[in-house]
């Protein structure tokens, strides 16, 4: 299936969650990320959930990478550019939504995207080669791409893998992992 059928499925597909079931999920996908070796690290990249476009909740994620200790960064667009700059989460740092309804650091202590050892990336599917379809902007690859090599990149998804997305681009980065409230895949 192509992207642009794989956003609609998938949106569609999230649009049926109650917000019970995406609680009861997000909160599976944080006890699997538990079981995994990936918390030897320091610095963790995590996405605040759009709650209009009915995303896992991260907060579960958040309380665990606070309890364990290690520096959270968040991003902010940059819709010019179709960058991101990334900040320190710290106990000061607000919280604003942009025009999207993407909640972003309005400022604070910026992180190289070097820094960055581990990303949780959002996404709306994936498929079983470890790519993965977004809303269409760009922005986490372009992002990743600037990430050192040994950064482990790992998707949420509240679904399954499709089979195969048809139209990947040399520009797309795949992911490592992709976390579901049944399963982890590596890819």
């Amino acid at each position: 299936m192509d992207k642009k059928s794989l956003r609609q499925k998938a949106k569609a597909e999230r649009q049926k969650l109650t917000q019970e079931e995406i609680e009861d999920k997000s909160l599976a996908i944080a006890n699997q990320l538990l079981r995994m070796d990936i918390w030897n690290k320091l610095y963790y990249h995590l996405f605040l959930t759009i709650e209009e476009q009915k995303e896992i909740n991260t907060e579960y994620i958040l309380q665990i990478l606070a309890g364990k200790d290690k520096e959270i960064v968040i991003s902010k667009c940059e819709f010019a550019t179709l960058g991101m700059t990334h900040f320190l989460l710290t106990d000061n740092t607000k919280i604003k939504k942009n025009s999207y309804n993407v909640p972003e650091p309005v400022d604070g202590l910026e992180v190289p995207d070097a820094k960055i050892d581990v990303v949780f990336v959002p996404l709306l599917a994936y498929d079983k080669q470890g790519n993965r379809v977004g809303y269409g902007k760009g922005f986490y690859d372009n992002f990743l791409s600037k990430c050192k090599p040994e950064t482990i990149k790992i998707g949420l998804s509240f679904f399954p893998p499709e089979e195969k997305i048809e139209d990947v681009s040399a520009n797309d980065v795949k992911l490592d992992f992709c976390v579901t409230p049944e399963e982890v895949f590596k890819f």
